[in-house]
């Protein structure tokens, strides 16, 4: 998507500054203000300031925000403690939850005029699951030491030769399957909707797809979510 449709590039263009007209810029400053860092920042501003408006203080007798966050907040914990255990949700939930808000956000932003889905970057949603893999591996490492091995090795020692590199492919293809999958999924709804706004307008013709596009945005959230959920788990328990 080219940068004039995109406001805050436009916006920074008319302040004197390289904005990039592909994916990413040549320089070091073009880098820094192609669209998906700039919509990064944004889906980071908007999530701070809406938290703050929504729940300033903590209160025993809560308002509707209060209300609100906590029913979401307490729904995903829960969520997770089904997949995870209680003990494993609270140490990760800051996280996870932190990932799919931002997700869900970035996800859905680009539905509107002159935004851009930072998600749509393979740059951002390779970045996200590297640091899922990493930590996977991490939790493996602190729950079982050295024994962590064994999650490679399968259940029989004579099937060690051939379960070792499955096992070890099967972990390294994460990285392709879950940054892949939401940036392919994102990016066919960013290019469906400019052709749609492009050949008819911003009027009807690219209603139904909007609507497709929420329940994308959502369903990629929670998939992303779901999947780290699993990986995390699988980590932490025993190898069988």
């Amino acid at each position: 998507m080219e940068h004039p449709i995109l406001f805050i590039s436009a916006l920074l263009e008319w302040l004197g500054l390289p904005v990039p007209h592909g994916p990413v810029g040549d320089t070091l400053l073009a880098k820094l203000v192609s669209p998906h860092m700039t919509y990064t920042w944004l889906v980071m501003i908007f999530l701070i300031v809406v938290a703050k408006l929504t729940v300033g203080s903590v209160t025993l007798v809560p308002g509707k925000g209060q209300n609100f966050w906590e029913a979401i907040i307490g729904g995903l914990e829960d969520f997770m403690s089904e997949n995870m255990g209680r003990e494993g949700a609270r140490m990760m939930f800051p996280m996870l939850a932190t990932f799919f808000f931002y997700i869900l956000v970035a996800n859905m932003i680009g539905l509107m005029p002159g935004f851009f889905s930072p998600t749509a970057n393979l740059n951002v949603t390779l970045g996200c699951t590297l640091i899922v893999f990493f930590t996977t591996h991490i939790l493996g490492l602190k729950f079982h030491g050295a024994g962590y091995i064994k999650h490679f090795l399968g259940p029989i020692p004579w099937l060690i030769p051939l379960m070792f590199p499955i096992e070890l492919i099967s972990h390294l293809a994460r990285i392709l399957s879950l940054s892949i999958r939401l940036f392919g999924n994102i990016m066919a709804k960013e290019t469906l909707l400019g052709i749609l706004f492009i050949l008819a307008g911003a009027y009807f013709a690219p209603l139904p797809i909007l609507v497709l596009g929420v329940f994308v945005s959502i369903v990629q959230a929670m998939v992303f979510l779901l999947l780290s959920i699993l990986y995390f788990s699988a980590s932490m328990e025993h190898a069988h």
